[in-house]
């Protein structure tokens, strides 16, 4: 197996274990420690805002479709570069493949470390440099 190969399997199965280890967000409510967390629990799956069109949604409505996507995201690059891999796909193609990664997931990552906490920003730095070792790696593949 080239070097690459190696390197864009290791990248894909952290983003799909963080796409499914971001994914039991989905299933857990949080527990409020405190009555002002649990007034804002509260309010979040409640008041309704109206969104027009006859949409009326919850802030906590759109807190789960956001996170439901970041999970999908994930999953779906972690898959898509797997399959490539798998696949023995054309360096030339994985280098756009991966550059379109970074791009990404880069973004990704620097949203995490301004408005998230410690195990989002450690999954998706973590993400971000792999893709970038896996890039560099494909970029020294020869034809």
């Amino acid at each position: 197996m080239k070097n690459y190969s190696l390197w864009i399997k290791i990248a894909a199965a952290f983003q799909i274990l963080t796409g499914l280890v971001h994914s039991i967000s989905l299933f857990v409510n949080p527990e409020p420690a405190t009555e002002d967390e649990r007034k804002m629990i509260e309010l979040m799956d409640t008041v309704k805002l109206n969104l027009g069109a006859g949409f009326h949604k919850t802030f906590a409505d759109l807190f789960m479709d956001l996170s439901a996507h970041f999970t999908l995201a994930f999953l779906l690059g972690g898959i898509v570069n797997w399959y490539l891999a798998s696949k023995k796909a054309d360096a030339f193609i994985l280098k756009g493949v991966l550059t379109i990664n970074l791009v990404i997931f880069g973004l990704s990552f620097g949203l995490a470390l301004v408005y998230t906490f410690l195990p989002p920003i450690t999954f998706t730095g973590l993400t971000f440099l792999l893709l970038l070792i896996a890039r560099i790696n494909t970029g020294r593949a020869t034809p």
